[in-house]
């Protein structure tokens, strides 16, 4: 389980790095916090990865959203829509077919609002316990739930970690906070910007060690999508511009690939998938929710794309006493000179 100490360093190289470059569908054990009551709080106790590689206790997922005006073949078939993964997830600036051409997007006012409709859409993984549960739902047998969090929820727990406001990680079996997530509105919104982290520790209890000890931790990597081939990217690519064209989705040529969400499509007539691997299903499809007034705009399309470069290795944080941790100033220190 990585410390509080390394998890404020990456994300403090994270944040760094950012300013110098100026999962499938009906699987109840994802946590639907979206259809809370309005005023209502749920109370969830996040868990490490059972990736112990993973520094954070969250994997962030990039996916770009493509609409397409019918399906080919369907005469009576409305708008649908076809998600797929962003290259530039696995790392690599310009990789990805669809940014790679919307980044040149912003040169023009005229195009920016287009840009926008295709740019990346980021959520975050995590996993963990529902301790108070503002759903009435039957909870599924193993109590280890998983969170599909949007970037206005994922600010406020990041910004709480970056503050002196932790001496371990949330996390921490022993030492860790648990997180009220608060639903108001905010006009016709779904709001959830009171949400917070709470005011006292707290040890997980019996019953909890024993569901992990039963049931094991999820390893997040595995609710990301799958890298797209080479072959994929060219289907990604093609698909961009038959939706900027305002075309019909092409079962014959895509449905092997990525397919919209709640249409059924026949693929016996479709192009092969030579890449050796199943063909990526529709996206999940949440119950209908309120939509979410987003605090933060997610502004990466202003970032210029230079050649990747090797992340900045955080600096050590002061050593303490043998036998002692790291004091939550020295941590705070650490960040503060690794900014200067």
């Amino acid at each position: 389980m990585a410390s509080l100490a390394e998890i404020r360093a990456k994300l403090q190289a994270q944040d760094n790095k950012g300013t110098n470059q100026s999962s499938g569908g009906g699987d109840n054990a994802i946590y639907p916090f979206w259809n809370i009551p309005e005023n209502s709080t749920s109370v969830i106790r996040f868990l490490p990865d059972g990736d112990t590689s993973n520094t954070f206790f969250w994997r962030e997922r990039q996916m770009i959203r493509m609409e397409f005006q019918g399906v080919e073949g369907q005469p009576d078939s409305r708008r649908v829509t076809v998600n797929v993964p962003c290259n530039e997830m696995w790392g690599s600036v310009g990789s990805c077919p669809v940014l790679s051409e919307v980044r040149q997007w912003f040169k023009d006012p005229a195009l920016e609002d287009m840009g926008r409709k295709y740019w990346k859409k980021r959520s975050y993984v995590f996993q963990g316990f529902v301790t108070e549960n503002a759903l009435e739902e039957e909870s599924p047998e193993n109590p280890i739930r998983r969170f599909v969090i949007n970037p206005s929820i994922f600010n406020i727990i990041k910004g709480a970690l970056l503050s002196s406001d932790f001496e371990e990680s949330p996390t921490d079996y022993e030492g860790g906070t648990d997180f009220r997530l608060t639903k108001t509105t905010k006009g016709q919104y779904a709001d959830y910007s009171t949400s917070g982290w709470a005011r006292r520790e707290r040890s997980l209890d019996s019953n909890e060690r024993a569901a992990i000890e039963t049931h094991g931790l999820y390893t997040l990597n595995d609710y990301l999508p799958k890298q797209p081939s080479e072959a994929e990217l060219a289907v990604i690519a093609e698909m961009f511009e038959a939706s900027v064209d305002g075309k019909l989705y092409d079962p014959e040529r895509w449905g092997n690939f990525y397919r919209p969400a709640g249409v059924q499509i026949d693929t016996s007539n479709s192009a092969p998938n030579n890449s050796g691997t199943a063909p990526a299903p529709a996206a999940p499809t949440p119950a209908p929710a309120a939509p979410v007034a987003e605090t933060t705009t997610d502004t990466g399309w202003q970032d210029p794309a230079p050649a990747a470069t090797p992340e900045p290795t955080p600096a050590p944080a002061p050593a303490a006493a043998e036998g002692e941790k790291p004091s939550a100033q020295d941590i705070l220190a650490a960040i503060r000179n690794r900014s200067n």
